[in-house]
């Protein structure tokens, strides 16, 4: 090990010491020359502070990129909604393509729409009615029970039936004037 004398007391110290180990006077700095090329090394120089800062920047940019990622999953974990959401958007851009259509003599898909908290809506108009000559209480009575019958029934609604999706059934007269509007909720149809 390399040794430093003090100029205060003589005495020897390492060169790692600032101050002497018997005295307490300031040591004179050292350079520690190289075998190599006899070129000083510094101690402590402008070389390791900028290492330190670019070991602090990585850190950093790793402490980013780590929180960012459990971020993401724990939002995509939380709410696992927004791929149902996009299914019921597909599956209503696939139904509107083929809209408006004849569903039999007197009712006609217009259209239907994914709304938000899984909630599905067909639009139907009833092409040969007039509000003033249909009895709402009665057309929901009797059409109730079909529907819920179609969807815990038919391979089609499958889907539906697994996600748990509320299905709204709106129904229009021949003027466009709102008849009438059934909820079917999944305890209705749940088997």
């Amino acid at each position: 090990m390399d040794k430093v004398i003090c100029k205060n007391c003589s005495a020897e110290n390492t060169t790692r010491s600032k101050y002497c180990k018997y005295c307490g006077y300031e040591l004179p700095k050292v350079e520690i020359v190289s075998e190599d090329n006899n070129i000083p090394e510094k101690k402590n120089g402008k070389s390791d502070n900028k290492k330190k800062i670019a070991g602090i920047v990585a850190i950093g940019v790793i402490t980013f990129f780590i929180t960012f990622s459990i971020a993401f999953y724990s939002v995509q974990y939380l709410f696992p909604n927004h791929s149902i959401d996009n299914d019921m958007m597909s599956v209503a851009s696939g139904i509107n393509k083929t809209c408006p259509i004849m569903v039999d003599s007197e009712t006609r898909l217009d259209n239907t729409i994914a709304l938000p908290d899984k909630v599905f809506q067909y639009n139907y108009t009833l092409v040969n009615m007039d509000k003033s000559d249909v009895d709402t209480l009665s057309m929901k009575n009797y059409l109730e029970p079909i529907i819920i019958n179609l969807v815990k029934s038919s391979p089609q609604m499958e889907f539906q039936r697994d996600n748990k999706w509320t299905l709204n059934y709106c129904y229009k007269d021949k003027n466009g004037l709102h008849l009438l509007m059934l909820v079917i909720k999944p305890e209705m149809y749940a088997e």
